[in-house]
C-alpha cells in the first residue's frame, strides 16, 4: 500500500485537557490528516473518556476530520448526538452491535462515513457480509479502554487479513489500527495494509508533537 498515502490521526486522549484548545490547534498546524476521539462509557470498556460536550467544542476549532471512535453500547442510541456534536467519521466497534448492518445504514444515512472496529480477538470474518458498506476498518491493536498499553505483534498478520478481505469484496474501506502506534512499528504496519495509523503517547507525551507527527509519515514510507 505505499503508492497510498498514509494518514495520521492523532488521538486526543492522551492531549492535555488543560490545553485542549493548544493542542487542537497544534494537530491542524501538524501533518496530521484526522482527529481521533475516543469515546468510551465504562460499560463497553473498563474507562470513562469524554463525550459529546467535549467533542462539540473540538469540532469548533477543528480544521481537519473528526474520526470518532465509539467504545459504547448501544451506539445507534447515540448516532444523531454524535452527527451534531460534529463527527465526520463514526466508528462503532462489532462487538457491540446486535444489528451491525443497521447501524451501518444508520450513520450512512446521518450523512457519517461509517467505520467497523474489531477487538485483537474477534475474528476478522465478522466483517465478511458488511465489508463493501463501510469506509473504514479500525483494528485494535490493544484490548480498547487505556492509551499507552503494548502493541499486539499478531496485529500484522490481522491487517493482512482484513486487505485481502476487502480485495476479495472489491470493496474500498481504509484499514485503521489504534494501540501502540510509533515510529518503530509504523512502516511495518504499512507494508502490512494499513492506510490510517492512530497514535496517541508517541505523539502527544513527545517534547515535539509536530515532529513527531511528521516522523510517523516520514517512518510509515
Amino acid at each position: 500500500m505505499k503508492d497510498s498515502p498514509v494518514l495520521v490521526a492523532p488521538s486526543l486522549l492522551a492531549a492535555n485537557f488543560l490545553e485542549l484548545g493548544k493542542e487542537v490547534e497544534m494537530v491542524n498546524r501538524s501533518e496530521a490528516d484526522w482527529f481521533h476521539l475516543d469515546v468510551m462509557d465504562g460499560r463497553f470498556v473498563p474507562n470513562i473518556s469524554y463525550g459529546l460536550p467535549v467533542i462539540a467544542q473540538i469540532k469548533k476549532l477543528a480544521r481537519k476530520p473528526c474520526d470518532v471512535h465509539l467504545m459504547i453500547e448501544e451506539p445507534e442510541k447515540y448516532a444523531a448526538e454524535f452527527k451534531k456534536a460534529g463527527a465526520d467519521i463514526l466508528t462503532v466497534h462489532a462487538e457491540a452491535c446486535v444489528h451491525l448492518h443497521r447501524n451501518i445504514q444508520q450513520i450512512k444515512s446521518l450523512g457519517m462515513k461509517a467505520g467497523v472496529a474489531l477487538n485483537p480477538h474477534t475474528p476478522v470474518v465478522m466483517l465478511e457480509n458488511i465489508i463493501r458498506d463501510i469506509d473504514v476498518v479500525l483494528v485494535m491493536s490493544v484490548n480498547p479502554g487505556f492509551g499507552g498499553q503494548t502493541f499486539i505483534e499478531q496485529t500484522y498478520q490481522k491487517i493482512k487479513q482484513v486487505r485481502q478481505l476487502i480485495k476479495d469484496h472489491h470493496a474500498s474501506a481504509l484499514i485503521e489500527v489504534d494501540g501502540g502506534i510509533g515510529t518503530e512499528n509504523a512502516g511495518q504496519l504499512v507494508a502490512a495494509g494499513a492506510n490510517v495509523l492512530v497514535a496517541g503517547s508517541a505523539i502527544f507525551a513527545s517534547p515535539d508533537p509536530e515532529k513527531a507527527i511528521a516522523a510517523l509519515k516520514r517512518g510509515a514510507l
